[in-house]
This record gives structure tokens, sequence and C-alpha cells, in this order.
């Protein structure tokens, strides 16, 4: 089967990692454990989400995922969060929520043309609440290349992208990848190139959920994504112990220091967690629970919306990749 080549460049950076290691019999201790009360599969949420069953829904995942990253505060500065049908969200809840207001009020969201002139007083509007989103500017980026690419490319419709990749969700990876620089999610280690495409992988999934496996959102190949690399899961899995972060790596996670995009370290959490994942996902099928690795990934970050019993800080990286 064909796949985005991330679990195959992660390998490597996993076997001779420095900083970070898989417990893998805390990992199958866990899946003795999920298999006997088996991991439920999160629904969509489609209180937050917009959707109309057609080619502006495809545009909102596209525009969602561009800006589907960083939402932990600088020290000192307010959590950003939104009010939205009497609930306070934050993080990628009150994103998603944020841009369904927004065209609930009449914005022209979806419209290419729009977009690709978007200001940052625009997203302003759009993300009001309290505090502030991070890296606004680079959201702006993002919004502005994606109207751009569907301008020039698409005649302003992401569902033209989508069906040109004939119901693959590699090859639609590989488009965002290819096609939209903002997606283009590689690293470096020890000269190694690492695929690891957090928000390329995403994508087909959320519209995967979105449209419920139809349409737009049918996809034969889901099984060949992988998790989504990002700071939350990570968190997650060294609370569940099976991340273990070297004596270094883990007194700047805890002090909350920042960790620089595509330093040895920050590979290391993220190529960890994607092979964590995976090996969860074959302990499982071992014991007889076929979970797919995506549907995993929505597990694992619904367990972290809530404290965790030895958990620590998550990782922090100024990324607009997650």
């Amino acid at each position: 089967m064909k796949t985005p080549g991330v679990l195959e460049s992660t390998r490597p950076v996993v076997d001779g990692a420095e900083h970070v290691q898989i417990d893998r019999s805390r990992v199958q201790a866990l899946c003795r454990e999920w298999a006997q009360n088996p991991v439920p599969i999160p629904p969509w949420d489609d209180s937050v989400h917009f959707s109309d069953g057609g080619p502006a829904t495809a545009n909102y995942v596209l525009l969602l995922d561009a800006l589907n990253f960083s939402f932990w505060p600088d020290p000192g500065q307010p959590r950003w969060t939104i009010d939205y049908q009497g609930r306070t969200l934050g993080g990628y809840l009150a994103l998603a929520a944020s841009l369904k207001r927004g065209i609930e009020e009449g914005l022209p969201l979806l419209d290419a043309n729009w977009l690709a002139r978007v200001t940052p007083e625009h997203l302003l509007h759009v993300f009001r609440g309290e505090g502030r989103i991070p890296m606004l500017e680079r959201r702006v980026a993002n919004a502005r290349e994606a109207g751009q690419v569907l301008k020039s490319r698409y005649g302003g419709s992401f569902a033209r992208a989508i069906e040109s990749c004939q119901g693959s969700a590699v090859r639609l990876v590989e488009l965002l990848e290819r096609e939209f620089s903002s997606f283009c999610d590689v690293a470096t280690w020890k000269g190694r190139t690492v695929r690891i495409l957090k928000r390329a992988q995403i994508t087909p999934v959320d519209l995967y959920g979105t449209f419920g496996g139809a349409g737009l959102g049918h996809f034969s190949d889901l099984e060949a994504l992988t998790a989504f690399a990002d700071y939350k899961i990570p968190q997650v899995l060294r609370a569940l112990g099976i991340l273990e972060y070297g004596p270094s790596l883990a007194e700047r996670v805890d002090r909350m220091d920042l960790l620089e995009p595509g330093s040895p370290e920050e590979v290391e959490i993220r190529a960890a967690m994607v092979w964590a994942v995976e090996w969860i996902r074959q302990g499982l099928q071992a014991e007889g629970l076929s979970r797919r690795a995506f549907e995993l990934d929505w597990f694992l970050w619904n367990l972290g919306q809530e404290p965790l019993p030895e958990q620590k800080p998550y990782h922090r990286t100024r990324t607009w990749f997650y």
C-alpha cells in the first residue's frame, strides 16, 4: 500500500533517538487493558464545525486545517478562548467554532478571492474572544495562501482538488504538501529528511469526519495515515508511561522552555509520538481490536482534554506545523 512516507522516515529517528524513548512493555500492557475495555472512537463534533454537505464545507475544512496550530499562550498571557452558543471554548475547538461563527454571521470566509486578500483585522474579528490567538500574522499568511492556491489552480473550490485525488487520502496529503507550502511539515534530523505532515494528514481525516465518510469525505486508504504529531498527544503518552524523556529534555519541557522547531529534541518527540501510536495500533490488533491510527489519535486527544494522573507540561515549540 502506498503511504505518505511518515512511518518510513520517522523510524530511523525513533531507532537512533538520544532524548526520547518508547516503553514497549508499557504499550503492551495498555493494549491488553484497552482491548478488554475497547477504545471508543469519538464522534465528529458537529456543534463546533460548519457543514452544509457540499463544496463550501470542503473549503471550510481546508481553512480550518491551514490554521490549526499553536494555541498555547506565551508566559503571563491569558489563554485564548471564545464564547459560542453558551460554551467557553479554547484551542482547536475555539478555532473551529470561530470559523463557523464567522460564516453564520455572513463573512465570506469560504470565498477564495476574499481569503487571498484577508487582513489581520479580518482575522482578529473572526477570532474575537478573551485573550488573543497566537501567531496571528502566520495565520493570515496561511489563509491567504489557501485562497491564492484555490483561486489559481482549482477555480476557488477545494472540492476539485479532493476529486482530483480519486478517493485517495495519501494522494491528497501529497497534493497539500506539494501545492500549499504551509502544509509542508518536513524536518531534518542528523542529515535525514523526516516527513511528519501533521496538518496535511489531518485534512482528509477531517473531511471523512465532517462528510461521514461519504462523497467528498470518502477515502479508500485512510489506514495508510499515521497519528498527527502535535504537542498534546506526547503529553498524554508521557503521562501514560509510554514516552520517556531523558533528564535534560524532561527538565526543559517541565520548565516550559521553548524547544526550537526542527531541533533534534523536538523531532524526536514527534517521531516517537507517531511510532508509539503505531505500536498501540499493532498491539490492539494483536489483541483482536481493530483501530486505525487516526481513531487512536482522536481517542488520545480527547483523553488529554482533562488532566491525567502524572501529567506534566506539554513541550513548547512555536511553529505553524502543529
